[in-house]
């Protein structure tokens, strides 16, 4: 009977359906006495829990090289959600182990929520909102969304869920992509551009790329010097695709008029400039956070989990040459 390490503190807890799973496939839970603490697993803590385990569910943890070298019979490294960086993967792959996330699960709570945050900064929801709870009844002038241009850099599963809704607010739509989906361009109304067109002309740009190697720091000191002094930055897909001493000089030269950021190169952020700044809305890494999301993460979590160790091929791997090898 295959053992379980479940280090994600979602599932078990906020969604009990991927528990269920597990349990009716015939999959034995190990103990994780680190999850009452609420944190991402360490490497050390980590790589002491992984012998004896066949698999593991995993949020933020650190799952390096070490932890890898450290298990003796895990088959499976089944991320309960998309970003993998904190994984290494060629570590897995190296051994046989199958790395799995879950593409699409959260598309549309990120779409979602890259709105919100446009029209939080646009608009300077906040800021009102936070004087109003101060007694005050002051007036804040922001930016309208409607019929103005976006750039959406990265047009995967939610790339393409914000230029949907980008439709209903009559923008013009540019994309930056390595990979283009032309059809889905033609329908939506979408034009891929180089990025630093996507900088030069967008009034909002978004972010919606994973970290890895080509990704990281993408977003350069140059690029927003390129941007209007009338627009916006949202990033919504990692911290280290921008710098945030970048992003912060920017703004406070006012080279731009402000930034929405969900995401910070360290999380949590500790004593970041840009949450000094009055031109910057921030949220805590809450992008994939709907009840709907959850339990789609936790759901193809789960199942990818157990169609590995059960023999199967997954939907979702990271590293499908394990397979083909």
């Amino acid at each position: 009977m295959p053992t379980v390490l479940i280090t994600s503190r979602i599932i078990g807890t906020t969604v009990l359906k991927p528990v269920e799973m597990l349990k009716a496939a015939g999959v034995t839970i190990a103990d994780n006495p680190h999850l009452a603490a609420g944190k991402n697993l360490k490497e050390d803590q980590l790589a002491a829990l992984i012998k004896g385990i066949d698999g593991i569910i995993v949020g933020e943890d650190d799952v390096t090289r070490k932890v890898i070298e450290a298990a003796d019979q895990l088959k499976v490294i089944s991320k309960n959600g998309v970003g993998v960086n904190q994984i290494d993967i060629a570590a897995a792959t190296a051994k046989g182990v199958v790395v799995t996330n879950t593409p699409g699960a959260n598309s549309n709570a990120v779409a979602d929520l890259t709105f919100g945050l446009m029209l939080s900064v646009a608009r300077r929801i906040p800021f009102a909102h936070n004087a109003t709870r101060e007694g005050k009844w002051d007036k804040f002038f922001g930016t309208e969304v409607w019929g103005k241009t976006i750039g959406i850099v990265g047009t995967g599963y939610i790339g393409k869920g914000v230029a949907r809704r980008a439709r209903g607010f009559e923008m013009r739509i540019l994309g930056y992509d390595v990979v283009q989906d032309a059809d889905f361009a033609a329908q939506a109304g979408l034009t891929y551009v180089p990025l630093e067109t996507i900088f030069r002309e967008a009034d909002f740009v978004t972010l919606h790329l994973p970290l890895t190697k080509e990704t990281q720091g993408i977003v350069t000191r140059e690029h927003l010097r390129m941007m209007k002094r009338t627009a916006y930055l949202v990033n919504i897909a990692r911290g280290g695709v921008v710098r945030s001493s970048d992003l912060f000089d920017a703004l406070q030269r006012k080279e731009l008029a402000g930034a929405a950021v969900d995401v910070f190169e360290e999380e949590p952020p500790i004593a970041n400039p840009l949450l000094t700044l009055d031109n910057v809305v921030t949220t805590s890494h809450i992008g994939a956070f709907t009840w709907e999301s959850m339990e789609n993460m936790g759901t193809i979590a789960a199942q990818n989990l157990i169609d590995v160790v059960q023999g199967r091929r997954p939907a979702f791997p990271v590293n499908p040459e394990v397979f083909e090898r």
